[in-house]
C-alpha cells in the first residue's frame, strides 16, 4: 500500500513533487501552450523511496491534471507510457 503523500504542483518549474525525508521525488514536463500539448519527459524518486508507489502517483495526478485541463499528452517517459496507453 503507497503511503499518503501531498503532491506538490508547480506550473512555473513544470513540475509536480513528493517530499520525502529531505529529498524529493518529481515528475517533470514540458508544455506547449499553442498547440495544447503536453510531454512528461522524466520521472525520478530517491533511491531511499523507491519500491513505495510515488511514482505512479506522481504520474497519476499529473495526467488527472492534463486531461482536465484539455491537453494532448505524450510521453518521452519510458516510465509514463504504459500509463497513457490504457
Amino acid at each position: 500500500m503507497s503511503p499518503s503523500v501531498e503532491i506538490q504542483h508547480s506550473p512555473t518549474q513544470q513540475r509536480f513533487a513528493i517530499q520525502w525525508l529531505n529529498e524529493q521525488a518529481e515528475l517533470l514536463y514540458s508544455l506547449d501552450l499553442n498547440s495544447r500539448k503536453i510531454n512528461f519527459y522524466r520521472t525520478y524518486v530517491p533511491q531511499s523511496a523507491r519500491g513505495q508507489g510515488l511514482a505512479r502517483q506522481l504520474v497519476e495526478a499529473g495526467i488527472d491534471w492534463a486531461k482536465k485541463q484539455g491537453y494532448e499528452m505524450q510521453a518521452s517517459c519510458s516510465y509514463v507510457q504504459p500509463f497513457l496507453k490504457t
